[in-house]
This record gives C-alpha cells, structure tokens and sequence, in this order.
C-alpha cells in the first residue's frame, strides 16, 4: 500500500521508522527469537554507529539503508491480522444506525432505556438539522 506523505517527515522520524520497518523485516525473516534478538543488535548497532554523523551523510546513509530494507524485504511479511494487509483487515462489519429503525417493538422492549435515549437523540438531532439548514419545504416533500 503506498503512504501517502501528509507532512514534512524530520529526518529524525524517517530513520527512526526505517528502524522500526528494518525490526519488523527481521521478525519476518527469522523465526526463533534468540536468532532474530542477534540479528536486531546487530541492525541496532549499525543505527548507533552512524548516530552522529552530519546530516548530510545522514541523508545518504537513510537513502543507503531504504534501498538495503528493499532489497532484502521478505516475500511473505508477517502482517498484523487487523491491519492493512493483514487476513482480518476491515473483516468487521459496522452496521449503520438506521438498521435499529426496523427492528420489531418486541425486540426494542428488550432494550427500553436505550431505544429511549435513542428516540431522544433522533429528535435533539432533528432541531439541530432545522436550525443549521432550515425547516424543509412541503412542496419538496411531495410526491414526483
């Protein structure tokens, strides 16, 4: 998914979620955590030793590191199920409001003080409409 970049990254922020992406591709590539413990000294490590170098190089070396991240990337990356590209991304239905609209009275009985509170709410909701926008035209409500 491409990211779409909404503000001007420091430079600081970017090397830090090369970190964070460079982390991740480890978990994907080693499985047992004693190897993958190693391997992310190691990648920490190299981050400490080029911690004070001037910006300039530091701009190389974050182009150097993106380039290296791509080009190790692991074929099949871990995803967390609930985030994109993850296997129950967006799975969760949310149903709109509406849909209580249609359920039986028996069904809203179960429920008094919500469908009460509700009711309430749709009403406070319907005077906020009228005053934001104005009452709407009887003629405009007849039939086509």
């Amino acid at each position: 998914m491409a990211q779409v970049p909404l503000a001007i990254v420091s430079h600081k922020r970017q090397v830090c979620s090369l970190y964070k992406r460079a982390l991740r591709n480890l978990e994907a590539w080693y499985d047992r955590r004693n190897d993958y413990r190693y391997r992310a000294v190691q990648m920490r490590a190299r981050f400490d030793e080029n911690r004070n170098k001037d910006l300039g190089e530091g701009i190389r070396l974050l182009a150097v590191g993106q380039k290296e991240l791509f080009e190790t990337k692991h074929f099949q990356p871990r995803n967390f199920a609930n985030s994109a590209g993850g296997c129950a991304f967006e799975r969760e239905v949310i149903p709109p409001d509406w849909l209580l609209d249609y359920w039986h009275p028996l069904e809203k009985a179960q429920y008094p003080e919500y469908f009460a509170k509700r009711e309430q709410r749709k009403k406070e909701y319907v005077i906020w409409w009228e005053k934001q926008h104005g009452k709407p035209d009887p003629k405009d409500l007849g039939h086509h």
